[in-house]
């Protein structure tokens, strides 16, 4: 899977999906940083990229309008670089076996001390 994480996020996201056996790629890196989050979709869209984000109501709309791709990952709560690798993991394991995220968004939230994953459609079939 290739995954292209939001400047949101740290840059270290890229080391935990390449550990688990994923492309990863951040937004900083591919001189992005600072597009408005719809000039990004086209982009995100053509490179078949798996899009990392903590921006769930922008990311939500902007999915909801694509007839296909290949699925959206929200970190739902703002924390610090560590907790964002820990809960990002906790997601790559989720979809481990090299399943694909097809008009799919899997979020983490947090509920207390723990972890909490939800995935569902999106457009909703």
């Amino acid at each position: 899977m290739k995954l292209l994480i939001d400047e949101c996020l740290h840059t270290s996201l890229v080391a935990v999906a390449q550990e688990n056996g994923h492309d990863g790629f951040h937004i900083n890196w591919l001189g992005l940083s600072g597009e408005k989050d719809w000039d990004l979709m086209p982009r995100i869209v053509e490179g078949d990229y798996t899009f990392v984000t903590n921006n769930a109501r922008d990311f939500r709309k902007l999915y909801s309008s694509e007839e296909i791709h290949a699925g959206l990952i929200i970190i739902v709560p703002q924390v610090v670089p560590a907790l964002q690798r820990d809960l990002f993991a906790l997601i790559l394991e989720e979809i481990a076996d090299g399943e694909e995220l097809l008009n799919e968004v899997i979020e983490v939230s947090l509920e207390g001390d723990e972890a909490v994953l939800t995935r569902y459609s999106l457009p909703p079939n």
